[in-house]
């Protein structure tokens, strides 16, 4: 019976040393075994692995890439000495766990100590840029957010905290509440002044293309009239010269044509005409030619 005591006991040990000397490393971490604190062994590798028990321990370590938001939102001075209110977030992972466990040891400390140098890098770039620059339609935010990942990257490579900042972007730049009032009061003003602008420019454009056609249009009526007493002076001549030509075969009838034409025009209605009855004008009327 002893017997059986004792190999129950020795199987019953046995079994616990081997659970305790077993731990699976999951895909999206690193597995990193202590001994008395100290990183001993790193697995990066998912799988089944063997640690030393009772002397041994694992920790677990993310290996995917991670979003640190700040839960503040930073309050910083523009260049032209506006304050903002700076929202942003910053994407990272651990690189290399050695190192990581050596200088920041935890994830906590970790965003820690991006969080103030996001902060640091951010409140420096935006010093250097006016306001006016950082909400304009045309402002350069992407290549702001650029560099200002790659300030906080080459940071915490200086450091050697054995991770990677992959992505720092700011979310939104906000007045506070008791400044947004009178910014909008000059942006409404200097819309104003800009359309003003457009509106006088419109108004001297407009002047400017109804002045042009004024002067277009005088123009060509001068040439249509010039034209038109050119065309008409030239028919004159030309039938003046029909009418020589015609005229100058048969002078006499020339001459009964424009007595006629003078009766036409003379004798009207009850004109009285009193005439020498031998005068050449009584004699045609009278048919005594």
């Amino acid at each position: 019976m002893r017997k059986w005591i004792i190999a129950g006991v020795s199987l019953a040990v046995l079994v616990v040393i081997s659970i305790g000397s077993l731990f699976i490393v999951k895909e999206g971490e690193y597995k990193v075994v202590l001994q008395f604190g100290e990183a001993v062994r790193i697995h990066h590798n998912p799988g089944i692995k063997v640690k030393i028990p009772f002397i041994e321990t694992v920790t677990s370590l993310p290996k995917y890439q991670q979003i640190y938001e700040d839960a503040q939102v930073a309050s910083i001075l523009t260049r032209d000495k506006k304050p903002i209110n700076v929202d942003n977030y910053t994407v990272w992972r651990i690189s290399n766990p050695q190192q990581f466990l050596q200088t920041l040891r935890t994830v906590s400390n970790a965003e820690s100590r991006l969080g103030d140098a996001v902060y640091s890098t951010v409140r420096r770039k935006l010093s250097e840029i006016d306001y006016g620059n950082i909400i304009s339609e045309n402002t350069a935010r992407g290549d702001l957010n650029d560099e200002i990942t790659k300030d906080v990257a080459d940071a915490a490579v200086r450091q050697g905290y054995g991770i990677e900042v992959i992505d720092v972007r700011i979310k939104r730049t906000d007045l506070p509440d008791e400044n947004k009032e009178s910014v909008f009061n000059r942006m409404i003003s200097d819309r104003q002044s800009i359309a003003a602008g457009y509106l006088s420019e419109g108004d001297e454009e407009s002047r400017k293309i109804t002045s042009s056609a004024d002067r277009q249009a005088r123009e060509m009526i001068a040439k249509a009239e010039s034209d038109a007493k050119k065309i008409l002076a030239e028919g004159e001549e030309e039938a003046a010269r029909i009418y020589n030509e015609a005229y100058g075969k048969d002078a006499e009838f020339y001459k009964l044509y424009r007595t006629l034409e003078s009766y036409v025009t003379t004798i009207q209605d009850e004109t009285v005409i009193m005439l020498p009855i031998d005068s050449p004008y009584t004699r045609t009327l009278l048919g005594q030619q």
